[in-house]
This record gives C-alpha cells, sequence and structure tokens, in this order.
C-alpha cells in the first residue's frame, strides 16, 4: 500500500477540528484589526527564495523542495510565505496608491527538515504582514493584534523577546567584533557556526547548541554598534510596548532566521511552553521589497506555526465551540421522502444534520450514530408523523423525548 510522505501527514477528525477553530479565530481578530487574507501559490520561482530569504540561510542551503519543471525552470515548494507575500504585492502592483495594506495568511509550508517529534516538512504558518508603514507604533499594532488573537485561543501568560538588527550597512563594524570574538574562542563553536561567522555572522548568536551559547558569553551587543536613527526607533518602539501593557525583555541574540529582517526582530515568549519557550517571531524588513524589484517601503510581519499552536491548545484541553450533531433516521421506507423535507428545513436554517440513506435497521443507524460521535439521533417513523412529532435520542445519557415538529429548529438552539 502506498503511504504517505515522510514528514507529511492527513489532518482529519479531532485535530482538524482544533486547526479549523484557530483559523476562525484567526479570521476574526484579522479582520476586526482591518487586515485582509492573501492567498498565494505554493510553488514559486527559486529565485525568489534565494533573494527573499537569502542565500546564506540554512532555509535555502539546506531545507528547500526545488525541481526543475517541463520548461527547465527551477521552482520551489514554499518554506516560508513573506517572500511570496512580497512577491504578489509588487505583480498585482498593490503599492500604487501608496495607501498601508494589512495582509494575513494560512497555508502550508514546505522545509525538508530533520525529523522530530512535532515537525513536519509540510507544515501550516499563521502569518501577517504590515506594508508601508515604518513607525514603531505600526509594529506595536501589529504585535497587539496577536496578543489578541493568542489569548483568544486561551493562551496565557505571554510577553516578548526583543532586539534591533538595524541596517545592513550599520552591521559591518559589530561583525568586526563579533567575528574577533568568535574567532578567539573557536574551538568552543559548532562546525556550523565557525561556517556562519564568514557567511553570515548573526546565525551564530542564534545556534542551539548548548556550548556555543555559552561560548558566547559575554559577545558584542549589536544594538551598541547601531546608527541613532535605529537606536532612537527601537527606544521608542519598547515605550509603546510599556503603554500598551505588552510585557517584554530586551535579547541581544534576537537575531531570527532570516536575512531580510531590518531593525526590530522579536519572538513571543509562553509559559504554556515550559520555562518560557519560543512560540513564534517576526520583525521588520524595510528593504525586501525593493531587494525583490518593488519600490522602497517599509514591512513589518510575524508568522506562527499552526502545527505547533494546534498541538498546545490540544494539551490545555481547550473545549471547542460545537453545535449539536444529528444524525436524522426515518424508518420504513415509506418515511425517506419526509426525512428528505425536515433535513432540508433543518440545512437551511444552519444546523449540523446527516441523514440516514442506507435503509438499515434503526439499532444499526443508532450504533453508527454513537461511533461517528454524533450528539443526538432523530427518528421519524410513522407513528411519529401521526403525531406530528420526532423522537428525539439524547446519545450521551439514552434520553429519550418527544418533540413537536414545528418546533424542532428552535429548539435544536436549547441543546
Amino acid at each position: 500500500m502506498t503511504q504517505s510522505v515522510k514528514g507529511m501527514r492527513d489532518l482529519w477528525g479531532t485535530e482538524l477540528a482544533y486547526f479549523q477553530f484557530i483559523e476562525r479565530a484567526c479570521h476574526q481578530i484579522m479582520e476586526s484589526h482591518g487586515y485582509q487574507e492573501i492567498r498565494t501559490p505554493i510553488v514559486e520561482s527559486t529565485d525568489l527564495f534565494s533573494r527573499g530569504v537569502g542565500s546564506t540561510t540554512d532555509i535555502v542551503n539546506k531545507e528547500m523542495y526545488t525541481f526543475r519543471d517541463r520548461s527547465d525552470r527551477s521552482l520551489t515548494l514554499r518554506p516560508e510565505n513573506t517572500a511570496s507575500v512580497v512577491r504578489a504585492i509588487i505583480q498585482n502592483k498593490l503599492l500604487e496608491s501608496n495607501d498601508p495594506l494589512h495582509l494575513f495568511y494560512i497555508g502550508p509550508m514546505f522545509r525538508y527538515e530533520r525529523m522530530q517529534a512535532g515537525r513536519y516538512r509540510q507544515f501550516w504558518q499563521i502569518g501577517a504582514e504590515s506594508i508601508g508603514i515604518a513607525s514603531p507604533e505600526s509594529e506595536v499594532e501589529s504585535i497587539i493584534m496577536l496578543f489578541d488573537f493568542l489569548t483568544s485561543l486561551g493562551l496565557g501568560d505571554l510577553s516578548l523577546s526583543i532586539n534591533s538588527v538595524g541596517f545592513p550597512e550599520e552591521r559591518a563594524s559589530f561583525y568586526v567584533a563579533l567575528k574577533a570574538f568568535v574567532k578567539d574562542r573557536e574551538q568552543a563553536f559548532c562546525e556550523d557556526c565557525r561556517r556562519r561567522i564568514e557567511d553570515n555572522p548573526l546565525r551564530v548568536l542564534d545556534c542551539k547548541v548548548s556550548s556555543c551559547q555559552t561560548a558566547l558569553t559575554g559577545h558584542p551587543e549589536i544594538l551598541n554598534f547601531l546608527s541613532n536613527e535605529s537606536q532612537s526607533h527601537h527606544e521608542k518602539f519598547q515605550k509603546c510596548l510599556q503603554s500598551s501593557r505588552i510585557p517584554f525583555l530586551s535579547n541581544p541574540k534576537m537575531v531570527r532566521g532570516l536575512d531580510y529582517y531590518t531593525r526590530t526582530t522579536f519572538e513571543v515568549l509562553s509559559s504554556d511552553l515550559g520555562a518560557q519557550s519560543a512560540l513564534l517571531g517576526g520583525g521588520r524588513y524595510d528593504r525586501l521589497i525593493q531587494d525583490l524589484g518593488g519600490p522602497p517601503t517599509p514591512a513589518f510581519g510575524w508568522a506562527i506555526g499552526l502545527d505547533r499552536l494546534v498541538s498546545l491548545v490540544m494539551k490545555k484541553n481547550i473545549s471547542l465551540p460545537s453545535k449539536p450533531r444529528i444524525l436524522l433516521i426515518p424508518v420504513g421506507e415509506t418515511m425517506i421522502n419526509d426525512a428528505f423535507e425536515l433535513a432540508r428545513s433543518l440545512w437551511a436554517d444552519g444546523h449540523s444534520v446527516e441523514l440516514e440513506t442506507r435503509g438499515v435497521p434503526l439499532k444499526k443507524s443508532l450504533s453508527s450514530a454513537n461511533r461517528k460521535g454524533h450528539s443526538h439521533a432523530f427518528i421519524l417513523g410513522e407513528s411519529e408523523k401521526a403525531k406530528g412529532i420526532i423522537t428525539v435520542k439524547f446519545l450521551m445519557t439514552g434520553k429519550q423525548e418527544e418533540w413537536l415538529l414545528s418546533e424542532i429548529s428552535s429548539r435544536i438552539l436549547h441543546i
């Protein structure tokens, strides 16, 4: 039997219900803040990610699903969506009015990562992008929306870990100082860090190897090398967080894993993950739109792994809002037309009703309803029709009631 590709999985049942619950919450919160959904293709030109994400990143060097199509073009399954959103904005001329854009997305991404528990090679992300505003206040507005979203899911004790990485031209003297620091302790760093210090020095700060983190004690801090303008931006960002009552702490190692970040970078920490682990991250990327062929445009955004978020919400046993799930069972061949008529009226009123159409005995229909997790069985036979009622069986308790056919729709709202 053919199996699913390693690292990719099917979604159904309870887990899928949590995905849908979070997606609905996302739409509600984003739209209340004036964000509009955007959907981009899952396949893009490889060049988009090489230029946008960065040719020295692990994503581009190690993790992308890249192939050549029949026209010998190099294509890639998108490993992240910010570059795709930027491409869509430029291609569709969405910046011509010079008005800010507020966009969000939900969709699958693909990375050939080392397999770990809860990590998949096709994974889902929710993200938001605020385009065309350079102010620290716009960053805080996006973060407030993010906190509103996470708290609506029942997550608590949230805080930020923040830093500023400035602009590329501001980092030159910092790179000199960091390289000298690492060279003095070269043997204490892993092989990847010894490579990164030449190709992408910021990534050394983000290394997850514990011995490298120990070796970084006392490292030069990038904030001390930034321009007055970038430092002022960061100070305003912190003051706005304080006035908005968003808890945060400064972290000089907070650089994120993508080359396009400028100035603000952040992660959201949650005690629900244990010892204040990072749940998601994002930051400002004021050069990316211009680098990909658009006009100079400031931007800020973030993304969260939906698979991980679902796992966390499920572990907290957060109850899903649910409607009664009803199986309508016609008893006897003569009742099927009446059952269709009743079902169509209930569907029109927005109720969740499955119609039994197999013509099997009542006992078998009730067994199926129990196995499939229905909450109620509505039984319609000749005797019920003659009395203008329906028999309602509460499958969780075994209780049974008779309802007037004319009152069914209104009574469903109260069970």
